[in-house]
């Protein structure tokens, strides 16, 4: 199945270059190409984008708000989008989580690291660097009065168990292997516990998992 893209980005060589790294891949496809966040979320209804490469900072509309434009629409529910930032411990990082953002690559990953980033977003996974999530528990914590989140209570202690293992950054196969369980029950965990959680993917549920002290900074993963 081919990965449809759309770049959004007001920097032309920069498109460019996204582009050819992305088009020599055969299972990814380039379907479009916005200079601003408004012209990203139009074009994310028009080309039926599975994932949208959005940049911050972009003039009219920005990428934060384009973000949570599309995670807001129905008809967009399946568009994941891909934050590229050149400060991946921008307090911004925390804004893109809450306005739907699927995952984080600083701008000077290499291709190799943007291709695999593409990947993991459309298969439904989250990606964030490991600057990007440093920065983003960061701003969750520091944050004088949190912005309320779920309670926990409708959680089994198994989903309780996987939202930790989450936010130490652990994917659906290295939280298998570590509870001897399959692949597939792992990510059915994981899909319970967005859903209970209200939790659009696992970048929120890393939020969620630190701002209910689930998490604490230097906590070794159980």
């Amino acid at each position: 199945m081919t990965i449809r893209v759309l770049l959004a980005d007001d920097q032309a060589l920069i498109r460019a270059g996204y582009k050819m790294i992305l088009n020599a891949e055969p299972d990814l496809e380039v379907v479009g190409e916005a200079v601003n966040g408004r012209d990203a979320v139009h074009l994310a209804r028009a080309t039926r984008a599975d994932v949208v490469l959005m940049d911050i900072r972009m003039p009219e509309v920005d990428g934060i708000e384009a973000t949570r434009r599309i995670a807001a629409d129905d008809d967009l529910a399946g568009v994941r989008v891909l934050v590229l930032t050149t400060f991946e411990n921008d307090e911004n990082v925390l804004h893109a989580v809450r306005a739907g953002a699927s995952g984080f690559l600083g701008k000077n990953a290499g291709p190799d690291e943007l291709i695999h980033a593409v990947r993991v977003v459309a298969s439904g996974d989250a990606l964030l660097s490991p600057k990007a999530t440093r920065g983003l528990v960061q701003h969750v914590l520091n944050q004088p009065e949190p912005v309320p989140l779920p309670a926990l209570a409708d959680l089994t202690d198994r989903e309780r168990q996987i939202v930790v293992l989450v936010a130490h950054g652990l994917s659906n196969e290295d939280i298998a292997q570590r509870l001897v369980l399959s692949p597939l029950t792992a990510k059915t965990h994981v899909n319970r516990a967005m859903t209970k959680l209200g939790a659009r993917d696992r970048a929120q549920l890393v939020v969620i998992a630190y701002h209910n002290g689930l998490v604490r900074p230097g906590d070794p993963a159980p």
